[in-house]
């Protein structure tokens, strides 16, 4: 789920449809998302009353009950969470931007290929076991690079691949 607990505003639309987000479970753990905020809100659009809202409502109220009980007997004033969002969000911004070198500073500077790299044009006389070793090779690294969320290189990785597929299918 998500860790944002400035949410003040949870609106479910279509909250009488049952089904996995719809469900009871579900819909109090998006309720969750504004019990955070000392003045959070949880608005269900629904034309009828279902088991799972009435669930929610029931749930919702139980908690809340219990919750103050448990503050009044501790002396506490409940205040909204305070995170810093910010530094996540950067990080997310810097990941759309990769450095792409350009063509006149050649592979050296680009991070070039490896030598018996897919780019190789001799590839296609290697024998059978290491086109496939390379094969293997760069599937595993553009699962990585995709993990990692580094999509322009994954996609360099997945053109490199195609091209061993297509020789080791010509044979």
């Amino acid at each position: 789920g998500l860790d944002l607990p400035e949410v003040a505003l949870v609106a479910v639309l279509d909250a009488d449809k049952e089904g996995f987000l719809r469900s009871a479970t579900s819909l109090i753990q998006t309720c969750g998302r504004a019990a955070r905020n000392v003045d959070g809100r949880v608005i269900l659009y629904a034309d009828r009353e279902t088991d799972s809202i009435k669930s929610t409502v029931d749930e919702v109220k139980r908690r809340r009950a219990r919750q103050a009980e448990y503050n009044q007997a501790h002396g506490i004033t409940p205040r909204t969470i305070l995170k810093p969002v910010r530094a996540s969000i950067e990080a997310l911004y810097d990941m759309d931007y990769s450095e792409v070198p350009l063509a006149a500073e050649g592979p050296a500077k680009a991070g070039g290929k490896r030598r018996g790299s897919a780019g190789d044009s001799d590839a296609h006389l290697w024998p059978l076991p290491k086109l496939r070793g390379e094969i293997a090779r760069l599937e595993d690294d553009m699962a990585r690079a995709a993990a990692r969320l580094k999509f322009e290189e994954a996609a360099k990785l997945r053109d490199q691949l195609r091209e061993l597929q297509k020789i080791e299918l010509a044979r």
